[in-house]
């Protein structure tokens, strides 16, 4: 690229931040910060604007990925949000999903970044395996959520890399932080719902971990349990798939 047509890029982005930012202050508000707050979404910068706000804003703005380099620098809350949804998965590199994910503050900014920009990556599996053994609460739960992403969106993924996954899972289900627990329970969760030639490996997984002696990894088991003995997977993959003496 030319040298004045990177400049002119470059202008036209921050010309697009500094409309962004305008128009997110001026949507901002009190009783949204206090509703992130109840949900436990913490942040040291927020507007107070909703998520359905944000996806209609960034319609105007998809796949920018200078955009959305610019929009997380920016370093609000919804701008963040506003950079997972527009930045173009393609051209995302493992720099990038390590350098965001060492800016993860809260659950909301994690899961929009993993479970709806980083799965459709190429470096997914990757990082799914090297965050996973991450100790910062926020990047290991961002394995789980890749994970979890990866069941959902995945359509024409064979089986065995979630059946590999599965030990990952297991490894970190001990983790007694609330955000990590619950995003292994998440991803244990999904790929077991995700066909029935899965589901038994990942009942026998919750089996196991119900079992525990650590309440953590007895807590994800019986979360699990509970949703795999649930009507909607019974009828989904038949009565066969029933966990046999599931908890309560």
């Amino acid at each position: 690229m030319k040298s004045g047509s990177r400049e002119s890029k470059e202008a036209g982005t921050a010309e697009g931040v500094r409309r962004i930012l305008a128009r997110l202050e001026s949507l901002g508000s009190a009783r949204d910060r206090e509703g992130m707050a109840r949900f436990g979404i913490v942040s040291a910068r927020a507007f107070g604007v909703s998520m359905p706000v944000l996806r209609d804003m960034a319609r105007a703005h998809r796949r920018d990925h200078e955009l959305a380099l610019a929009l997380w620098e920016a370093g609000w809350h919804e701008t963040r949000l506003l950079a997972c949804i527009v930045e173009d998965a393609a051209q995302v590199t493992p720099a990038q999903m390590d350098a965001w994910a060492r800016d993860f503050d809260n659950w909301a900014v994690c899961d929009t970044a993993c479970f709806q920009l980083f799965d459709r990556t190429p470096h997914a599996w990757g990082k799914a395996r090297q965050w996973a053994k991450r100790r910062d609460e926020f990047t290991r739960r961002g394995a789980f959520a890749i994970l979890a992403g990866l069941a959902v969106h995945a359509k024409r993924m064979a089986d065995e890399p979630f059946i590999d996954a599965l030990p990952l899972i297991e490894a970190a289900a001990g983790d007694g932080r609330n955000f990590v627990k619950k995003a292994v329970s998440w991803a244990l969760r999904e790929i077991g719902k995700r066909r029935f030639a899965l589901h038994a490996p990942c009942v026998e997984v919750a089996r196991r971990l119900a079992a525990s002696t650590d309440p953590a990894a007895r807590w994800v088991g019986r979360d699990a349990l509970r949703e795999f003995a649930s009507e909607k997977i019974v009828a989904r993959f038949g009565e066969q798939a029933r966990p046999r003496n599931p908890v309560d």
